[in-house]
């Protein structure tokens, strides 16, 4: 069957329409852009089916800015697909570059539908969720059941899958001696099933069947990272990096059929090892985009891991990662609600904006500089526009300071007007300039 592949068509020479989209948005050459989606080192997720409707194409890669996700979705015991979207709407309007539905409630297929229907970003999801809940006990999972879910979900217009495909049977002795076990569920889900059956992961052994779908699709693999680690305790250890090199492989059969792929990375690591991490990423799975979530640096702020991966995420993202997944107050804890979503997502356009300025950018301390430029000015309304989430800048200014006047006054509620650092700056500067007036002056 001819593909129809970014991947392929970037390989025969062709700058697609989504290329030049991405482009524009990058301030990048096209040409630059299909070089490197034919390299596999920068990937457009873009199922044709979505891309037929209000996609708005996107990239991830090294010469791309470093993006965010928001995972969202219903469970067993709460939302609804109202919620979901309100969710959607929440991730895109603070400014969410993907959104994975991991929906394991009711309704998957609708809601689904509803997402993919009202996202212009990329949509992703975790197959195997859907494909558990046909049977009471996970160890029954049907593989069969398991390829025609993913073949739904990609006729949806699913833009790409975490599949995890590296967890191997000779994988599962090496999580002896970890803190917290697999915490990955699609990871632990297949661990079930191949201890119970001592058989091979079936995503491994029929990937060329997964591949067959996504390469009719083009659906974009994200190489599920099962073993990652869920405590610093556990992490950079054999079984973590044992899956790696088995995604790294992987990524090449992909690459052979011209399916694009990202690897997922790890959720907890400390300081430390996280620049290891990146580099043994980028080298065992050659170069291909790396997608992460977080990392959690510390395991002690439940309630408040969204900072902690925030720090982890701003680190990894400076280091060579390319998407950052993010992690909510509610993480460990329970499902996010919209406001949570706003949360993460802000706490993660922070890092993600950390990384490009560490990272060296183009353009990218424009924004920066433009607020500073504000702020020195005391043009509160501009600082307002430009903050990463005006509303609560202007709530928070507004809560000691609420009438209009004080819009334009060379104060804030934190100084007031005698011991603002900036007013008395402001004076010095023209006092300064008098001084050199002055001074040029008398030398004629």
């Amino acid at each position: 069957m001819k593909s129809i592949t970014q991947m392929h068509q970037a390989r025969q020479g062709t700058i697609t329409d989504a290329m030049r989209f991405v482009a524009q948005r990058e301030t990048l050459s096209a040409a630059l852009v299909r070089d490197e989606v034919a390299r596999g080192r920068l990937i457009i997720p873009a199922n044709i089916r979505h891309l037929a409707g209000r996609l708005e194409p996107m990239a991830i890669g090294a010469v791309a800015r470093v993006k965010i996700n928001a995972n969202i979705g219903n469970s067993a015991v709460s939302s609804s697909i109202s919620e979901e979207l309100e969710k959607l709407d929440r991730a895109v309007t603070y400014g969410a570059d993907t959104v994975m539905d991991l929906s394991t409630g009711a309704d998957l297929d609708a809601t689904r539908a509803a997402i993919i229907a009202h996202a212009p970003v990329p949509v992703g999801t975790v197959p195997i969720y859907q494909a558990a809940l046909a049977s009471d006990d996970p160890a029954d999972l049907d593989p069969d059941r398991l390829l025609d879910v993913i073949e739904l979900q990609a006729q949806q217009g699913v833009d790409y899958m975490t599949i995890h495909a590296g967890v191997l049977l000779e994988h599962l002795p090496l999580v002896a001696g970890r803190i917290t076990g697999i915490v990955s569920r699609g990871g632990s889900l297949l661990a079930l099933w191949m201890a119970r059956h001592r058989k091979q992961n079936p995503l491994y052994t029929r990937f060329d069947d997964v591949l067959a779908i996504c390469r009719r699709y083009d659906v974009t693999i994200s190489l599920g990272d099962g073993l990652r680690p869920g405590s610093i305790h556990d992490a950079s250890d054999r079984a973590q990096f044992a899956e790696l090199a088995v995604l790294g492989r992987l990524t090449l059969r992909a690459w052979e059929r011209d399916v694009q792929v990202m690897i997922e990375g790890p959720g907890h690591v400390p300081m430390d090892q996280i620049e290891m991490n990146v580099r043994k990423q980028k080298d065992l799975c050659h170069e291909a985009p790396f997608y992460t979530l977080g990392p959690l640096v510390t395991d002690i702020a439940p309630g408040y891991d969204h900072i902690t991966s925030a720090i982890g995420a701003a680190m990894i993202g400076w280091h060579g990662a390319d998407m950052l997944c993010y992690v909510t107050p509610k993480e460990h804890l329970g499902l996010p609600n919209a406001e949570d979503v706003r949360q993460g997502v802000i706490a993660y356009k922070i890092a993600a904006h950390a990384a490009d300025i560490a990272r060296g950018r183009p353009g990218a301390t424009q924004r920066d500089d433009a607020l500073s430029r504000a702020r020195y000015a005391f043009d509160w309304n501009e600082q307002f526009r430009l903050a990463l989430d005006p509303e609560r800048a202007r709530e928070y200014h507004d809560e000691a300071l609420p009438a209009e006047y004080f819009k334009s006054a060379e104060f804030c509620a934190m100084c007031g007007p005698k011991f603002c650092s900036m007013h008395h700056s402001r004076a010095l500067d023209e006092a300064l300039r008098e001084f050199t007036l002055g001074a040029g002056q008398g030398s004629e």
